[in-house]
């Protein structure tokens, strides 16, 4: 639909009304910002809601990997043959073996419940780059130093360099009952994984050093899998799993993490629907604006008609003066989604000094900053239902002006 240079300038004539039509440039300019927080609205929740899911999915599988095979007595005997067995599946490309277990942590009368977690060499230097105190070279086989989370490590009050003692209630048994077992480590390193239940509970040190405190020999607790597509990880490892049938558990990151990403799923749909009344409303707004300008036109309407502009000419500029509002407000919203979500943490810290209340506690948000992840694709869709939705709210009012006759309106003027 182009327009001509008369059309255009009939059009932008009444985008900018006079000082008589000031009440209409008023609703005019309401329904632009109703348009822009919309669709501000939409970017800055949809993106924040991206954002929750991959971070949680990037730091949750990559700790856990996309899937764990776990013996039915909690320890695998054989499971150098079953590494094996997954490295030559194809597209699987890692398989590591690791144990973990509940445990408890003192240092200076302070006691913590912990997660101890065996890790081979290889997942240790993964772990390297969340460091932010210490060395993880010197989490070494036989060393008798770890590596803990930043805040069990403030819970503790430990830092890099002190010993704590880790207990084992399953102890060895002697004749006056069993003794719980317990063992002194420096701690080498501190990290931070971003998840405020790993950082909060995880003491991680070499698979031989978490045989030796939990007393397993040379079985371990599990193996973790990491396949080259999370999503279809169930397919990748269907023929392990029916060959470990009886022996072992196969249970991907969808199913360890099924509640709480399903949450995030229905919650993303919600809001999104929530938020598209604010667009919606925001329509009707444009709608009652043309209505109005319609009205209060109707005798310059029908002096343009007789002047030989068509019913064609009406339709174009008003259904041009309603996509102009949606489309600006559309844009500036767009602009102040996109400048809010890059000063997200800026502002939430913002709004925590002046309420005095603590809006982000990564004990209940699981993650430690407020994430964001910018999808284009969902960006260009929100774009695009606010400018379908404000195109439609034109076309009543521009239909309504083209049915307007002259010959009525002008036999009373």
């Amino acid at each position: 639909m182009f327009l001509t240079p008369f059309e255009w300038t009939i059009a932008r004539r009444y985008i900018l009304p006079g000082r008589s039509e000031a009440f209409i440039a008023m609703v005019a300019g309401i329904s632009l910002a109703a348009v822009m927080l919309g669709v501000a609205a939409l970017v800055i929740v949809m993106s924040v809601m991206n954002g929750f899911r991959a971070e949680l999915m990037d730091k949750i599988v990559g700790l856990n990997g996309h899937a764990v095979i776990q013996a039915y007595g909690g320890r695998l005997d054989d499971w150098q043959g079953i590494v094996r067995t997954l490295q030559a599946t194809p597209g699987v490309t890692r398989a590591t073996p690791l144990l973990e277990q509940p445990l408890l942590a003192t240092f200076n009368g302070r006691v913590e419940a912990i997660v101890a977690r065996g890790n081979t060499q290889g997942d240790l230097a993964r772990m390297a780059e969340k460091k932010v105190a210490g060395s993880f070279k010197d989490v070494q086989p036989g060393a008798g130093q770890v590596a803990i989370g930043s805040r069990l490590a403030e819970n503790l009050g430990v830092q890099v360099g002190d010993t704590i003692t880790i207990i084992n209630p399953a102890g060895r048994s002697t004749p006056f009952g069993t003794v719980p077992r317990e063992i002194g480590y420096r701690v080498a390193a501190i990290f931070e994984i971003g998840v405020y239940d790993y950082d909060n509970s995880f003491v991680v040190m070499p698979i031989a050093d978490a045989q030796t405190l939990l007393l397993t020999g040379d079985s371990i607790g599990m193996i973790e899998v990491t396949t080259r597509d999370p999503d279809t990880v169930g397919q990748t490892l269907a023929p392990i799993k029916a060959q470990l049938n009886g022996r072992a558990v196969v249970t991907d990151w969808k199913t360890l993490n099924a509640s709480l990403f399903q949450a995030l799923a229905v919650e993303r749909v919600a809001m999104f629907v929530v938020l598209s009344i604010i667009v919606l409303v925001a329509v009707f707004n444009i709608l009652s604006s043309l209505i109005m300008l319609v009205r209060a036109k109707t005798r310059d309407i029908a002096i343009l008609r007789t002047m030989g502009a068509t019913r064609g000419s009406m339709i174009k500029i008003f259904v041009t003066i309603g996509s102009v509002i949606g489309a600006v407000g559309t844009g500036a919203g767009l602009g102040i989604g996109l400048i809010f979500l890059h000063f997200r943490q800026v502002v939430v810290h913002g709004v925590e000094r002046l309420t005095g209340q603590n809006l982000w506690d990564p004990s209940i948000r699981f993650l430690t900053d407020l994430p964001s992840r910018v999808d284009p694709a969902e960006v260009a869709a929100i774009c695009g239902m606010s400018l379908l939705l404000s195109f439609l709210a034109t076309l009543y009012p521009a239909i309504k002006a083209a049915s307007t006759d002259p010959v009525q309106v002008l036999r009373y003027e």
